[in-house]
């Protein structure tokens, strides 16, 4: 019997996930078609939503600076054959932390409470991450199920912190003091205008560049360090690794912290650049779209970068598409994410199998 055809690594990389979205567009246009819309004005709607105006463009990079900062996360765990599914958890910590150091030190210079807000909400992930690796090391506890546990954890630990002990005195709402305006991030359009550009006004703001740094480093770690080399080893093969003398545990529990301060910067982007306060469920489910979006980018910065942008289109082109478009509700636009997934994720085999047939053909002809 012949070995399987292996795909070439740009095709694996960047064609597989496009053909998987074509397919998930398909599959969700007929589902367009199915309550009387046309498929074709949904998508230009779709993608005008998304990337027609300089508003469009600067939601949808908003939305995608969330992603960014899950989906590397995910990544980062994967790389060690660790499955981290509790982004939602760390990025809640996350914010917490840098919410301390906002309402005890926000009357300090911006250059002083913002880069420690910024530390404090990477050191609450790191470490809500780093419990549940420590327990599989320690105790035998899988990752999976301890991640998952942690979620609830870190919501019901926040809700009562900002019900009896940090919540705005007389507020109804379950949620902090708003921050002073050196806790406040800049703006996209704010930071520009010092310069003399301008922008149209969006919540897209500095975060989204420390999104690109941050890959721009796990790169850099994971193919260029020892550390990384060591992470890559344990995830490809834990007998290679203890035969080199790497200490799995030790890689486990470094990795997971990672991870966790990873997912916890989504908490820049939300409470420091965008709400000025810390309030519940301000990560709205980003933390499980990053393990699509790290699948998608098969686990690379860059393809995870354009998967978050996807997705952020995705979300803002679908709010504008709801309202052109009643009868395609929000839930349907969710309902297309799930698809993407699908088929990125579950169905890879659908798409790859067919597309190694083909390359092996091809290479049989030309030989």
């Amino acid at each position: 019997m012949s070995a399987p055809i292996e795909l070439p690594k740009w095709a694996d990389v960047s064609l597989v996930p496009v053909l998987a979205v074509i397919v998930a567009f398909l599959v969700a246009g007929l589902v367009v078609l199915g309550i009387g819309e046309s498929p074709v004005r949904a998508s230009i709607l779709l993608v005008q939503g998304a990337l027609g105006s300089g508003e469009g463009i600067g939601y949808t990079l908003y939305y995608a600076t969330n992603f960014i900062f899950t989906g590397l996360a995910v990544a980062v765990a994967f790389h060690a054959g660790l499955f981290n599914i509790g982004g939602e958890g760390q990025a809640t910590m996350g914010g917490l932390g840098a919410a301390l150091i906002c309402l005890k030190l926000d009357f300090l210079p911006w250059w002083i409470v913002l880069p420690l807000a910024i530390m404090g909400a990477m050191a609450f992930g790191a470490v809500w991450a780093f419990i549940p690796g420590w327990l599989q090391v320690k105790r035998g506890s899988h990752v999976v199920i301890t991640t998952i546990m942690f979620n609830f954890l870190a919501a019901t630990l926040v809700v009562y912190l900002l019900v009896n002990v940090i919540g705005k005195p007389g507020s109804m709402s379950p949620e902090t003091r708003v921050f002073e305006a050196s806790a406040h991030l800049p703006y996209l359009h704010e930071a520009l205008a010092a310069f003399g550009i301008t922008i149209p006004q969006s919540p897209l703001n500095l975060s989204f560049v420390i999104a690109l740094v941050a890959s721009f480093l796990v790169w850099l770690l994971i193919w260029h360090t020892k550390l990384g080399y060591a992470i890559r080893t344990v995830g490809h093969s834990p007998s290679a690794a203890t035969y080199a003398g790497i200490s799995i545990g030790k890689i486990t529990m470094i990795t997971m912290a990672i991870s966790g301060a990873l997912a916890g910067l989504l908490a820049v982007n939300e409470i420091l650049g965008v709400q000025g306060r810390l309030l519940l469920e301000f990560s709205s489910g980003y933390g499980f779209i990053g393990i699509a979006v790290a699948l998608m980018g098969r686990a690379h910065p860059l393809g995870i970068i354009l998967a978050a942008i996807l997705f952020g289109m995705l979300y803002q082109g679908g709010t504008e598409l709801s309202f052109e478009m009643p009868r395609v509700t929000r839930d349907m636009i969710v309902a297309i994410s799930g698809l993407v997934i699908l088929f990125a994720g579950a169905l890879d085999g659908l798409i790859r199998r067919p597309m190694a047939g083909a390359f092996a053909r091809l290479l049989k002809s030309e030989g």
